[in-house]
């Protein structure tokens, strides 16, 4: 079957909002958010989930204003960086392409590592072959039908993802005492995260918080997955679409730090408490108050989770090359042509490789890529939205504002965290998302005068 460029790879702008909105949320839910709601229940109670839920939703919330307005200016666009092309030059468009591409390629390599990990565990099948059937499994349908088909795929993940939750948490949660139980463990495994801003609440605050309150307010301006929905979903249903997605999305989070909760009110002690909704589960199954067949539908809950955000790499990258490399290539508009076709369907294939060789390289963790790729989408957020507010932005500000963020915030950002020093965490994050916008905004101000 041939496609058209717009129906390959925006499916024709012509994407409902309920549709969109599940696309959306399962896109969101990226591989951490399906281990690390647990992990910071059990580690600091409901102040981490709370760090890291609500700045989940807001996020999304905000940007559906931003989606709609740029969608507004630019009504038959594609992707992030074509606009800025469109809007400055190539050289920008470039530095867009590289944050973009790499954000998907490490996005990619996050999601095999999480679920290889998880099912090496479970399964005892070597962990590098398990990357590779995970980075298989959504080639076929994204290949052969492009983002109309990653949307459906997306939708009906996250109706499975809400049927097993359904089904698994809250007998988990029986089995493990009841709600009391629950209760004993919302200030988590210590019992001293009592509050938002004192004691050890305020710590959760200044070192998990800020910088990941900042990295997912970067998140969706930074991702061309996010943008390529807002292209797709039906312009007067931008908005509706971005803010439904949102309380789509809490809902995961949510009923899963429940299960941290419970281990932490049983005084449960998590070998790996990354993996402690598993360990909760599993504990269980052991001692014979839950069947062995219910670990298997948690694991088809957290693939299901991981498969949604593989395929809308698949796609992200795939609209790139579709449009962004093809079209500086000299191809033309339709993908019925043969050049489009290499490009969008090759970025795919090049992607798989590229992630399954990353997430193999030895000593790698999802921290590192999560840092890397983190800093990346932080320094293109105010130029970003610079560009949507304003008419007139300084080219040469957005170039060299983007790349300032990088290379320096980088550096700080990743030395603060892999050696837990807070002041260079907080300013390393601060740096990378406040400098590019300063910088833009100067040059502007330099060019008016």
């Amino acid at each position: 079957m041939k496609f058209t460029k717009p129906q390959f790879l925006v499916a024709n702008h012509e994407v409902g909002p309920l549709v969109g909105a599940m696309s959306t949320a399962a896109a969101w839910i990226w591989a951490p958010a399906l281990f690390l709601a647990a992990e910071k229940a059990y580690t600091q109670g409901w102040v981490g989930v709370f760090w890291f839920v609500v700045p989940n939703m807001a996020t999304l919330v905000i940007f559906a204003f931003f989606a709609w307005k740029l969608r507004s200016l630019f009504p038959d666009g594609y992707t992030l960086s074509g606009c800025m092309r469109e809007r400055y030059s190539g050289r920008v468009q470039n530095v867009y392409l590289t944050a973009l591409i790499g954000l998907a390629t490490c996005s990619f390599a996050v999601q095999l590592l999480a679920g290889a990990k998880v099912l090496s565990v479970l399964t005892g099948l070597p962990y590098w072959s398990l990357t590779i059937i995970l980075a298989i499994i959504p080639v076929g349908y994204s290949l052969y039908s492009g983002f109309k088909g990653s949307m459906v795929s997306d939708s009906l993940q996250l109706l499975m993802i809400y049927a097993v939750g359904a089904l698994i948490v809250p007998w988990t949660i029986i089995a493990g005492g009841g709600w009391e139980t629950v209760e004993k463990g919302l200030y988590g495994k210590s019992g001293t995260f009592t509050d938002l801003f004192s004691g050890d609440g305020l710590t959760v605050f200044l070192t998990f918080g800020i910088p990941v309150t900042i990295g997912l307010l970067a998140g969706p301006f930074g991702d061309q997955s996010f943008w390529q929905r807002a292209f797709a979903i039906r312009k007067d249903s931008v908005r509706l679409a971005f803010i439904l997605a949102a309380f789509i999305f809490g809902v995961v989070p949510i009923t899963l730090s429940l299960l941290g909760f419970l281990g932490a009110g049983m005084g449960l002690t998590a070998v790996d408490t990354q993996r402690v909704n598993l360990e909760v589960v599993g504990n269980l199954v052991e001692r014979k108050l839950l069947p062995g067949w219910i670990l298997i539908m948690f694991v088809y809950l957290l693939l299901s989770g991981l498969v949604s955000t593989l395929d809308s790499n698949l796609t992200a990258i795939s609209s790139l090359a579709g449009h962004d490399i093809a079209g500086r290539a000299g191809h033309g508009e339709s993908l019925d042509r043969r050049g489009f076709s290499w490009f969008s369907r090759g970025a795919m294939l090049v992607l798989v490789v590229g992630g399954i060789a990353i997430a193999n390289i030895p000593g790698m963790t999802i921290p590192y890529l999560f840092l890397f790729y983190g800093t990346l989408r932080a320094s293109t957020l105010l130029p970003t939205v610079i560009t949507i507010l304003k008419k007139q932005v300084s080219e040469p500000g957005m170039f060299w504002g983007i790349i300032t963020s990088i290379v320096i915030g980088l550096p700080i950002f990743a030395y603060g965290n892999l050696y837990k020093v807070t002041p260079m965490i907080i300013g390393g994050s601060l740096f990378s998302v406040l400098a590019s916008g300063i910088i833009v905004l100067i040059a502007t101000w330099r060019r008016r005068t």
